[in-house]
């Protein structure tokens, strides 16, 4: 129910009590926060000028200026509490074809600071607000700050009980991942924390270094970034708006953070609904879309109607149109459709959700605490529906289909199917380097190109030939030659439809059948090889050394598994040792946290490079004395083949878009069809595909003495 106080106390006391320290007043926090001054009060002429021009205030010395304030910019308004007014000049300010003019015309002001040249029109109530200079904001409703404002971060201020924090429940819809969000939370941060519940003095440093990043005091006013743009809005209440940022249309954002910068402005746009969430720069946001307990990494964007709950989306990324919800989603992750479902899901990045895939049945016991987690490049296909709890190798790609059962597919680059007629399970291990190498290498060259962070706090790999997917390729042949055997493997009949024991990738008494056993094998083994040459071969480059000047520690090196870490890929041993800095706090605070992930980054080439020279000998069974010069300049011989051999495939597997006949049905002629998907000769990225495969070779060339001839 409303109460009612006296008029004259509108304005006054946004903290008080023990809120207030010993010789400070209620403004002490504000005047930390404000930029300008020195203020002075109005003059007589100037109160005048202002009453004539139809402005109210329930006091007049409580609205102070700075000098080069000019009162005749001010009209019909209201003002409440301690107001102060920078500069205001007779200019008008634009953006895009928005023209508005400097000043405060018909709005209703409490106890806020406005900045230089800022234009304020049309606003039925601004309250407790910093707005820094050439702002506009133009027709809207309600903006107001609270005095416990948090602004999305996982904290409470003074006073308040522990139930009223916000936290991210990620990956599990019951709570058990939960994360506290927190401004400049990397998807490093998040998956450490998402990950590692069972060491609770871990969990306790994750949430104490949270609390110190934000001060609990009452008593901090909302901030609207200099340059920004807000318009034709309904309500903001508790939000932090960055410098540059562009909000129109928007119905209610309540307690953000909006990063944004003149670099990569942040753009909020038309019927979006946004709540308890942080928002870093560059990110967009359009058309109805709603979003609750979230946080948005650098360049994500979200249209069209998402539903995104609960849920980490990392950088670069797209949602459009459907539904996330308690999910974990590292970066480049792509999700354009409407019916399209995601639940309790930690996705790897460089994923891509088709329109009618539904992850979402977790209900599959007494509770809701089923989970999916999926290497780099998850592609489940068209009306997918899939059974938590399931886990999936890097670049698995699910064909249409509902799999009843829950899966576990070890193998990395396979291709995940469903035989109706036989009701069983079809894999074929190295789908992609066999049969779709144009989009495998194509996506990662996107993913890279995509990447418009100003600020790169994680190296992310984009690479498909990387430590990770090496080393699952190692565990693949394993595998193969465990449940095949090596004898199979080396005959032709090792091609032919092979049946496993049921049990052996999904929950079911179903045989499931694996397809090109021997295909597959022999592929891991030449991606290996050629990523283990490549990493060699970039390392020597990038040290103008030849590849006999290798260092000896890469020869006493021993493979490994490896953490994709928000994207960026770290050793375990080195992840280790970070869990236990961040615990003995060594590394006592995020920003320490973040800067040993800028040092892992400088390390990684050389980490990758150590990795590769191991996984070089584990793959031909050679010891580290054995791989001499010569041998070397063999597997570099074969390493080039390989990567002629993928650039070929490369070719093809675009060439059939050309090539067979009902790709070319709808078109009445060659011509037309040229017109409308190009040609195949002049192919963006199968240029650019052969402009990398030549730089291969001349490196190859350079960090190699002798001639390189395949």
């Amino acid at each position: 129910m409303t109460t009612k106080e006296p008029l004259d106390q509108l304005g006054y006391g946004f903290i008080s009590g023990t809120h207030v320290p010993h010789g400070e007043d209620e403004y002490y926090l504000r005047n930390e926060q404000s930029r300008g001054g020195p203020y002075r009060r109005l003059t007589d002429e100037e109160i005048a000028r202002l009453e004539a021009n139809g402005n109210r205030a329930v006091n007049w010395h409580d609205v102070q200026v700075e000098d080069g304030f000019d009162p005749d910019l001010v009209q019909g308004s209201r003002f409440y509490g301690l107001v102060r007014i920078r500069r205001l000049e007779p200019y008008y300010l634009t953006y895009h074809d928005l023209r508005v003019p400097v000043g405060i015309y018909d709005s209703t002001i409490i106890s806020s600071d406005i900045g230089t040249n800022t234009s304020i029109m049309k606003v039925g109530y601004l309250s407790h607000y910093i707005v820094r200079d050439q702002t506009i904001i133009s027709q809207v409703d309600e903006i107001a700050c609270t005095n416990h404002s948090k602004f999305g971060n996982g904290i409470v201020k003074e006073g308040e009980p522990e139930d009223v924090r916000i936290w991210i429940e990620l990956g599990n819809e019951n709570g058990g991942r939960k994360v506290l969000p927190f401004d400049g939370m990397t998807s490093a941060d998040a998956y450490l924390w998402y990950k590692h519940r069972q060491d609770e003095r871990l969990m306790e440093r994750f949430k104490a270094m949270t609390e110190q990043l934000v001060d609990s005091r009452r008593g901090y006013y909302g901030v609207i970034g200099s340059g920004a743009v807000i318009k034709s809005c309904r309500i903001i209440k508790d939000v932090l708006i960055g410098d540059s940022a562009y909000i129109k249309g928007a119905n209610k954002l309540k307690n953000l953070t909006i990063n944004s910068s003149a670099e990569e402005p942040s753009q909020i746009g038309e019927g979006v609904e946004m709540v308890n969430g942080i928002i870093e720069p560059g990110c967009r946001v359009f058309y109805g879309v709603k979003a609750v307990r979230f946080y948005l990494a650098a360049h994500a964007s979200l249209k069209y109607g998402a539903r995104l709950l609960n849920s980490y989306l990392g950088e670069n990324s797209t949602i459009s149109c459907c539904e996330v919800l308690n999910s974990l989603i590292l970066p480049s992750h792509e999700q354009h459709h409407n019916n399209s479902f995601l639940c309790a899901a930690a996705l790897l990045g460089q994923s891509n959700l088709a329109a009618g895939a539904t992850l979402g049945s977790n209900h599959n016991s007494r509770s809701n605490d089923g989970e999916v987690v999926a290497g780099r490049g998850f592609w489940p296909a068209l009306c997918v529906s899939i059974k938590h709890n399931c886990r999936f190798a890097s670049f698995a790609l699910l064909t249409k289909a509902d799999y009843p059962a829950e899966m576990r597919i070890p193998l990395p680059f396979a291709l995940v199917s469903r035989d109706e007629t036989e009701n069983r399970l079809v894999i074929m291990p190295a789908y992609w380097f066999l049969h779709n190498m144009y989009a495998l290498a194509r996506n990662s060259w996107k993913f890279k190109a995509r990447d418009k962070r100003s600020v790169r706090k994680l190296l992310l790999e984009t690479d498909y030939l990387a430590p990770d997917t090496a080393e699952e390729m190692l565990s693949a042949l394993d595998f193969l030659e465990k449940h095949v055997g090596k004898e199979l493997l080396a005959s032709p009949e090792g091609n032919e439809p092979f049946a496993l024991p049921h049990g052996m990738f999904e929950k079911s008494r179903r045989s499931p059948l694996l397809l090109k056993a021997r295909s597959g094998y022999e592929t891991y083994r030449e991606m290996i090889h050629l990523y283990a040459l490549k990493s060699l071969v970039s390392w020597a480059g990038q040290h103008d050394k030849t590849l006999r000047d290798l260092p000896a520690e890469f020869r006493d090196a021993r493979r490994e598994s490896w953490t994709n870490l928000g994207g960026q890929l770290i050793p375990n041993s080195r992840l280790s040792e970070t869990l236990e800095d961040i615990k003995s706090g060594r590394l006592p605070t995020w920003a320490t946290v973040h800067r040993r992930y800028e040092e892992l980054a400088q390390q990684y080439p050389k980490d990758r490079a150590t990795h590769a020279f191991a996984c070089l000998c584990s793959l031909h069974s050679s010891s580290a004395d054995q791989l001499t010069e010569t041998e070397l300049l063999r597997h570099l011989r074969e390493a080039l083949r390989i990567n002629r051999q993928l650039l070929d495939r490369v070719r093809e597997s675009r060439a059939k878009d050309y090539t067979e006949e009902f790709r070319s049905i709808t078109y009445d002629s060659p011509n037309e069809m040229e017109k409308v998907i190009g040609s195949l000769e002049t192919n963006a990225f199968i240029r650019h595909a052969e402009h990398m495969a030549q730089e291969f070779e001349e490196l190859a060339a350079k960090v190699c003495p002798q001639t390189l001839q395949v």
